[in-house]
């Protein structure tokens, strides 16, 4: 791919005479440290003096010892380790004029004039305040005597650029806040094990997540792990909630459901701004309903543990983009905020941001809950309507009578997320009025007629189950065509829900081509992405990846740590994928790899020869463990065990190696939260889609569609959930080699190698803009951002 050359970027991207610091405020955040080693080496690479403030605003009031110029070898280790290695304190001087004047003294004796903060709203608000009365702050220190006019002239503007580090993702313009995943991670783990235990004894739980001001961690998780009920601030329950929720939990427990999960946000309110407690709920379910009830308040285990993959991706490159936002601003930039969405840097003007997030608390206050939600954006707005879709059931009287019937199957090898996509499929379509049959065994089984109706209840419990419920296989249609058509004539089948990789792609691409043969075909067909190695064209993320990668990134922190006190030592990690090199590129942008070999970027042996002398030298000076990816297709001569013994060879004497073919445990486990939620999202506009095809294509009493319309493609590109026509996706295709012939992540292995301490070319034209926040921009996805 190509790329601009490095005297472009230098020209024009210098750091060369700037200093920038980096500091942790607020509350912690899993992720925070991967931002900070992200800004530390992107600084020193654009030859940018860095330096880190210990312990907050108090260690930039306190000075000494707290500000410290960091180096490359400082931040190594840090990636794979929660909170803030360089501390996080509130600090009450700082709110003072003279807490801000020792400060602005203090980064003005070390010659800093570039800060990137990491932290909630009020961390932000600071800086931006601090940043306003730089100039006259300055102007007290010259007239005090402390510093010299020529000092005030030379560091006469300060440069802000923040990032939001916190659980919560409660700050509005960004999509997802650094930690928030990672905090989910630790809910779904205890839920996921709360839930076996639940059902042993047929009790209710009821579990309080954190989230003061903010339902996001209580929503998702919801709707993550398909909860009975769901309190949160910005959308109290209407009066007579408690009725209705009892109905509900008596009602599954009469459907043969054997327990019941209730979700309370700490900041759970009801219409009348009074708090919801845990204990208000769990004694309302005993008084009216008699259940075995448990308390669970997680509290601060969601703050803690290992940061999720997702976190480390988005911190990783936010921080990169936070550097290049710092050496592009003038003295009439206004300080702002590096966030992605969808999959897109963007940089929006902080106390916009700021002022929408406190927006969102006046609403709540004012009893404007409505107005709250909205204000939260798109994504969460989604959330809510998608929960209520999938969690609550109208009655039978309620739902509308389509007289459709909907099939839903799986195709190509299994992905977690799965069946969470088909779970919402099928509520959603009933919801829609539709009869919903699910398919055994893919094609093949469609073939055979192993077509089964099912209800509502069918699916419960399906979210947090890995691999395929329904069964699933490679066979592709073309074989099978003639019986196929069959079933769907026996069946009376109106549209087609296929959820797979490459295989669903291909098998849509044949039932297309059969339409001219088969009339039963001229259905509308619709595609979902779901597969580990991320292959499928039309989509920058599929259903499964993100699971895949949480097990790699898991593994390759178990495998540096066993050799944690012994000699140095280098280890040769095997990625799955197939020809596409998503896993291993972004797993090693996660895990802080030295050396990724893919596919789609060709090496040879002066690469490799390269690669094991750079790694040599890093082994002699800084680290004792090296971590090197290799893409199970990336070269049929270079493979696994020719790179493994060329690195035991040449690194004889600094390092010996190990190796490991991480193999099909990247196909297994329980669903990341992020699976669970995307595969749920957007099965449901999935359904809706094919409802309103249906509709379009009603007519003398039966469905006929055979536009290229009529078979799409739902995929996630850039900031938005896009329906393509399968039949324009042919030109996008490498179908000798199963992958997209242009691929987004491409872009940030410049950024993983620069990380690794590599002198290579940055392509900043993808780089952030500055754009204004919107109320209700388009955000498709919830944590969509990154991976």
């Amino acid at each position: 791919m190509a790329q601009p050359d490095n005297k472009k970027f230098f020209e024009n991207l210098s750091g060369a005479g700037k200093a920038i610091a980096v500091l942790t405020s607020g509350g912690d955040a899993q992720g925070m440290n991967a931002a900070v080693r992200a800004v530390v080496r992107m600084g020193i690479y654009v030859g940018a003096k860095v330096y880190f403030i210990h312990e907050g605003y108090q260690g930039m009031v306190d000075g000494g010892d707290n500000i410290q110029e960091a180096t490359w070898e400082s931040v190594s280790s840090m990636l794979q380790v929660g909170g803030t290695v360089i501390g996080s304190a509130r600090c009450k001087e700082f709110r003072t004029h003279e807490g801000r004047l020792q400060a602005a003294h203090n980064l003005v004796q070390h010659g800093i004039t570039n800060l990137c903060v990491i932290g909630g709203d009020g961390s932000l608000t600071g800086a931006n305040l601090f940043r306003e009365e730089w100039s006259g702050l300055l102007a007290e220190l010259v007239q005090q005597g402390l510093i010299s006019e020529e000092a005030a002239e030379q560091y006469s503007v300060l440069h802000i650029v923040g990032m939001v580090g916190s659980i919560d993702n409660d700050f509005c313009g960004t999509d997802m806040t650094i930690g928030t995943d990672s905090a989910l991670h630790r809910i779904i783990e205890v839920v996921d094990a709360i839930m076996t235990t639940a059902q042993s004894h047929q009790r209710t739980f009821v579990l309080e997540v954190m989230g003061r001001h903010c339902g996001y961690l209580a929503l998702v998780s919801a709707l993550a792990c398909g909860a009975d009920w769901v309190l949160i601030p910005e959308m109290p329950p209407e009066d007579g909630w408690e009725e209705k929720m009892c109905e509900k939990l008596s009602a599954n427990r009469a459907g043969m459901k054997r327990l019941n999960i209730i979700i309370v946000a700490e900041g759970a309110i009801d219409r009348n701004n009074k708090p919801i407690t845990t204990e208000h709920v769990k004694d309302l379910v005993v008084r009216s309903l008699g259940f075995d009830t448990r308390v669970t308040i997680l509290g601060h285990v969601q703050r803690g543990g290992t940061p999720s993959a997702f976190d480390r991706i988005l911190a990783s490159r936010m921080g990169g983009e936070a550097v290049l936002a710092l050496l592009e601003t003038t003295a009439n930039t206004a300080a702002c905020v590096v966030s992605l969405c969808g999959n897109q840097a963007v940089r929006l003007p902080l106390m916009e941001c700021v002022q929408m997030t406190q927006e969102v608390q006046k609403a709540m206050d004012e009893k404007r809950f409505e107005d709250a939600v909205k204000l939260r954006g798109r994504s969460f707005e989604n959330n809510l309507r998608t929960y209520k879709l999938l969690a609550h059931r109208k009655p039978e009287s309620d739902l509308p009578r389509s007289n459709f019937n909907v099939a839903v199957l799986n195709v190509g090898a299994p992905a977690a997320g799965m069946n969470a996509a088909v779970r919402s499929a099928v509520r959603v379509g009933i919801s829609e009025g539709h009869k919903m049959f699910a398919v055994n065994d893919g094609f093949e089984g469609f073939s055979k007629g192993q077509i089964k109706e099912f209800k509502w209840g069918d699916v419960g419990g399906w979210t947090g189950q890995g691999g395929s419920l329904l069964g699933t296989k490679r066979t592709l249609p073309a074989k099978h065509t003639e019986k196929i058509a069959e079933q769907i004539r026996k069946y009376n089948i109106n549209a087609l829900l296929v959820i797979g990789g490459f295989e669903a792609l291909e098998c849509l691409l044949q039932l297309c081509e059969a339409r001219a043969t088969y009339e039963e075909l001229c259905i509308p067909l619709c595609v979902l992405p779901a597969t580990i190695s991320n292959n499928v064209p039309g989509t920058d993320l599929s259903i499964g990846a993100d699971t895949a990668l949480n097990a790699i990134v898991e593994t390759c922190d178990r495998i540096k740590q066993s050799a944690s006190g012994t000699k140095r030592r280098v280890f040769i990690i095997e990625t799955m994928g197939g020809y596409c090199g998503y896993l291993a590129s972004v797993g090693g942008l996660a895990a802080g790899a030295d050396a990724v070999y893919i596919y789609e970027e060709p090496f040879d042996i002066r690469d490799l020869q390269a690669n094991v002398e750079h790694l040599t030298e890093k082994m002699k000076t800084s680290i004792q463990r090296g971590l090197v990816l290799r893409n199970e297709n990336s070269n049929v001569n270079y493979t696994t065990d020719f790179i493994y013994q060329l690195y035991s060879e040449e690194g004889k004497g600094v390092f010996d190696c190990r190796k490991n073919v991480l193999g099909h445990m990247q196909q297994g486990g329980a669903p990341s939260p992020f699976d669970r939620n995307f595969g749920t999202k957007i099965a449901a506009k999935a359904m809706q889609w094919i409802s309103k095809k249906l509709q379009e294509s009603y007519r003398q009493g039966r469905v006929f569609a055979n536009t290229d319309e009529s078979a799409c493609l739902l995929g996630m590109r850039r900031r938005a959930l896009v329906f393509q026509p399968v039949t324009q996706l042919k030109d996008q295709t490498d179908f000798i080699h199963r992958i997209p012939k242009e691929q987004w992540w491409l872009k940030l292995r410049p950024l993983m190698k620069i990380l690794a301490k590599y002198k290579t070319s940055y392509d900043v034209s993808d780089s952030g803009q500055l754009e204004h926040v919107v109320c209700n921009r388009t955000k498709e996805s919830d944590h969509t951002t990154t991976i």
